[in-house]
């Protein structure tokens, strides 16, 4: 099933794409991939270690309060990994559930470990979220009829959820916590995490505050985008449109990012006039960016890969066991 969902991504992917070759031809992929200039890469990297450094200061304030130990050193180092991870890897989420696994496995406690990430990364969706409706609200002509609906509806469930879990939690979290079913039990403790790890007076403010920093950090980048393409748009007629774009671009269908991305942005840039090619150019631009914004990452990966290789050895000698019986063993 697993394989299944997965091939569903890449092909649902590659569909969108195809449909704006179609229609739009291949020059607006093209001419994004042209106008890259060093500016451009040198703003995002300097962007892409600002919103790196936010999201894992977040990650630290949700794993501290789990009681996991994290220093923000190494949350940095790993996000970057798995920033990197998620750009070159389909699906946009393998890097994270790296960064989640080895984060439990070296913490001595895998599911905890899963789920700071998980509730690190629900808490940025929530802010962007709230940024997508405040822009329905705020500024309606800019959003296609389709869009509203969307949003509405993402905000509510948001709203609702919020509302409900502490709700569930007074009636249910101290019940089970004992229960007999692991369910109930993991249920529970879920709910336990959840409240510490963001909805305690010693976790919102700060993984509130980080969470809009990062968010108005990929709007910056998103802006470098659309100036490296050209765009002469000014940034208050840009921002809503790349929040709902932002929005879009959780869709699990993509490969390496790509896909819903540019199909969003072609509609949106369409709708407000900007034309639906330049949005495709922005979105790529957009993508290249973020994916040089993450090249910290494999140097990360390639340190640890190396150190790892040099370490082996020494732990075998170590245990007296020569290296080439243990890799038979």
């Amino acid at each position: 099933m697993k394989r299944v969902l997965a091939w569903l991504r890449i092909v649902g992917a590659l569909a969108i794409l195809g449909v704006l070759v179609r229609q739009l031809g291949s020059a607006a992929f093209l001419d994004g991939l042209a106008r890259i200039s060093t500016p451009g890469v040198l703003a995002a990297l300097a962007i892409g270690l600002a919103t790196t450094v936010f999201s894992a200061g977040r990650w630290q304030i949700v794993a501290t309060r789990l009681g996991l130990r994290l220093s923000l050193r190494t949350a940095v180092a790993d996000y970057y990994r798995a920033l990197f991870l998620n750009g070159v890897l389909p699906a946009g989420v393998l890097g994270d559930v790296h960064r989640a696994v080895q984060h439990g496995r070296d913490s001595g406690d895998v599911p905890r470990g899963v789920r700071a990430v998980v509730l690190e990364r629900t808490a940025g969706q929530i802010v962007l979220i709230a940024s997508a409706v405040t822009v329905v609200l705020v500024s309606p002509d800019v959003v296609p009829g389709a869009f509203r609906g969307v949003v509405t509806v993402a905000g509510v469930v948001v709203v609702l959820a919020a509302t409900a879990a502490p709700v569930v939690g007074r009636l249910f979290g101290g019940r089970w916590s004992h229960s007999r079913s692991k369910w109930r039990r993991g249920f529970a403790v879920t709910l336990a995490d959840l409240r510490l790890g963001l909805f305690s007076r010693e976790s919102w403010p700060g993984v509130g505050f980080l969470s809009v920093a990062t968010l108005a950090g990929h709007l910056a980048l998103f802006v470098v985008a659309a100036r490296v393409a050209g765009v002469a748009a000014p940034v208050w007629q840009l921002v809503p449109l790349m929040v709902l774009a932002l929005l879009a671009m959780g869709l699990p269908l993509n490969v390496g990012g790509f896909g819903p991305r540019e199909g969003v942005c072609a509609l949106l840039f369409g709708a407000a006039g900007l034309g639906a090619a330049q949005g495709v150019t922005v979105a790529v631009v957009y993508g290249v960016l973020t994916l040089v914004a993450s090249l910290p990452g494999a140097g990360v990966l390639l340190f640890r890969s190396a150190a790892g290789v040099v370490a082996a050895p020494r732990m075998a000698a170590g245990t007296g066991i020569e290296p080439e019986m243990g890799m038979r063993s």
